[in-house]
């Protein structure tokens, strides 16, 4: 083969091969931009990571295994309220200047300030409680709009922690049911405590905090009026507060029930709700669909098939009371 026909080969193929070298080039430089807004904060009072900073981490860890690298295809922007509801329009403002191309939330205030903000960008709810009573989606088979993800609860999940409180503690007749205003999500967790309550023959004492100040007034009404027992419902502030609470409630001798297994694990006397680690897990596989095309509305929301009940044996023996064996052969985890 001549030169010439050598070059001219040469250079057909580089011609043919350009085109394609680009179009890789181009579909590598592709970078998808995830938007976090948590209505928490991102580091507890010794600077640890929070519990939500912690279930975030699970999140960008499961994008990890469904082949997204920070800085190689995705980057992530994270906005935390820090429990000041009132600034997660901004934050989420924030998110959508920087052309996110789909936003995860956690909580009914953040879901709600997402969706104001924008009828276009997807959000996935990473975890809400009842998201259809809350006015977020239209159902769940077929939320609509650019909202889906999973929801924390079935409407029956207050009335299982009453009714198990009311196991441990079986002269209970008045318990207190401390809820976060700022919260729109807390309302109908309210409502339920309060249908469940008249069922079990329970006088429910609703309360509201938002702030330290606000819990510590809670608990001094709990003592004025004699309660018997507490239920603390699910919400991201009332988290972040979670040491002061659990530790209220040990002065007041007061066994308690939470939604949420990070107060078991501060002193919590016991905790049953749905596993939110596994939630934050799957709620990567909501963001991967939608990068690829999915739209949000098309998506159900999905309900938690799982819930777990965790016991504190110490706070059980400083309160000096016995965990029946019905609760004992239920438990998914004995904190010695």
């Amino acid at each position: 083969m001549s030169n010439r026909r050598k070059m001219v080969i040469a250079l057909g193929a580089g011609a043919l091969a350009a085109p394609f070298g680009s179009f890789a080039q181009q579909q590598a430089a592709k970078i998808s931009r995830v938007g976090l807004l948590s209505p928490g904060a991102p580091f507890d009072a010794g600077r640890n990571p929070s519990a939500l900073a912690v279930l975030f981490g699970a999140l960008r860890e499961s994008l990890r295994e469904l082949g997204y690298g920070e800085g190689r295809n995705i980057v992530i922007e994270s906005r935390w309220a820090e429990g000041k509801y009132d600034q997660l329009p901004r934050l989420a403002a924030e998110l959508i200047s920087l052309k996110v191309d789909v936003i995860v939330t956690y909580g009914t205030p953040a879901a709600q300030a997402a969706q104001r903000a924008t009828s276009t960008i997807p959000i996935v709810m990473a975890g809400i409680i009842d998201p259809v009573a809350s006015g977020l989606i239209r159902n769940l088979a077929r939320p609509g709009g650019n909202i889906t993800g999973q929801s924390m609860m079935s409407p029956d999940l207050v009335a299982k922690q009453l009714e198990m409180l009311k196991e441990v503690v079986p002269k209970l007749s008045r318990v207190a049911l401390l809820s976060n205003p700022a919260n729109p999500g807390n309302a109908p967790q309210v409502k339920y405590g309060q249908d469940a309550g008249r069922a079990l023959g329970l006088q429910i004492q609703a309360l509201k905090a938002s702030n330290p100040g606000d819990i510590d007034r809670a608990f001094s009404v709990m003592s004025e009026e004699r309660a018997g027992g507490l239920v603390v419902l699910v919400d991201a502030a009332l988290l972040d507060h979670r040491a002061r609470i659990v530790d209220l409630a040990a002065r007041s001798h007061l066994p308690a029930m939470y939604g949420l297994s990070d107060y078991t694990e501060a002193g919590g006397l016991m905790a049953y709700g749905p596993n939110r680690l596994a939630m934050f897990q799957h709620a990567a596989t909501y963001v991967d669909k939608i990068l690829k095309g999915a739209k949000p509305g098309d998506l159900p929301v999905e309900q938690p098939t799982k819930f777990e009940l965790i016991v504190n044996m110490k706070t059980v023996k400083a309160l000096g009371i016995k965990i029946p064996d019905s609760i004992m052969l239920r438990a998914d985890k004995v904190i010695e």
